[in-house]
């Protein structure tokens, strides 16, 4: 395996159009941001290019990282990820940079042995009309008490994460999407696989779902990989609220996201994740 290597890009904001109106110029720009912010999960993504570059599968299939974001990144703007090795070959710390400010910083390593994978659990599938009720402390409390529907996701060529940087050729050849790959038939090949970006998305999403929350901000993960995902894979999420409470006026939460193929039941990812679902008053 190779060294895990600095790198540096340019940010890409792949959904300007979120339910999430933080990753829009207007209202971010209320909330004294400069502009749309760039999704957490994206920049999480960023800190493991390296390990993918170095590692390949090997850290698709049982990689772990803990990622936290300290300060905004924005769309186009240029980013640095310095990447400083540790003792054992198989573990890195890296820092992303952008305008001049530390802005993200990250654990990344492969485990000498994985974890027990969780069990798929088979809790009920959230429905397409979905009503969800509008996030606040008490909602959250239910949802915590009661338990969260599960959601179903699908990793294809045309999903608005499919990529993390605008040009695919900047992407490791592992997650770039074949240009032959828009058949909805399973596709086996030695790229494709989904990105990180993607997977840490579908409990960004999940999270959302489960109450109407704008704006929030995803804020720490730490992740567990059990297996890479080929392109066109269905997955279902389950979702567990860990930890609810307030800290300088805005609303936390910590919840655990389980990835499931859907067909087997085998779980490829387990996220644990820290957001803010509700924002001080500007």
């Amino acid at each position: 395996m190779r060294a895990p290597a600095s790198w540096l890009g340019q940010a890409f904001n792949q959904v300007p159009d979120s339910d999430n109106r933080i990753h829009s110029d207007e209202l971010a720009r209320e909330y004294g941001f400069t502009g749309a912010l760039v999704p957490g999960v994206t920049i999480s993504c960023y800190l493991v290019q390296p390990a993918v570059q170095a590692w390949g599968l090997h850290w698709l299939e049982r990689g772990a990282v803990h990622a936290t974001i300290k300060a905004p990144v924005y769309d186009q703007h240029d980013f640095r990820v310095d990447v400083e090795p540790q003792a054992s070959a198989d573990r890195y710390q890296a820092q992303l940079f952008s305008d001049d400010r530390l802005c993200a910083i990250a654990q990344v390593w492969l485990p000498e042995a994985l974890e027990v994978e969780p069990e798929y659990q088979r809790h009920t599938l959230m429905a397409d009309d979905h009503a969800a009720p509008v996030a606040s402390r008490e909602v959250m409390e239910d949802l915590r008490r009661q338990g969260c529907l599960a959601m179903a996701f699908y990793w294809s060529a045309d999903h608005e994460m499919a990529s993390y940087l605008r040009n695919q050729l900047d992407v490791p050849e592992l997650l770039r999407i074949p240009t032959t790959a828009q058949s909805t038939e399973s596709v086996v090949s030695d790229s494709g696989f989904a990105n990180m970006s993607f997977l840490l998305g579908c409990a960004n999403r999940h999270f959302a779902a489960v109450a109407r929350m704008s704006p929030w901000i995803h804020l720490e993960i730490r992740a567990q990989n059990f297996q890479a995902v080929p392109l066109n894979t269905a997955l279902v999420s389950e979702m567990t609220i860990t930890d609810l409470f307030n800290k300088k006026g805005h609303e936390f939460a910590d919840c655990v996201f389980n990835l499931y193929m859907a067909d087997s039941g085998r779980c490829v990812c387990s996220i644990q994740q820290r957001a803010i679902y509700k924002m001080r008053s500007v």
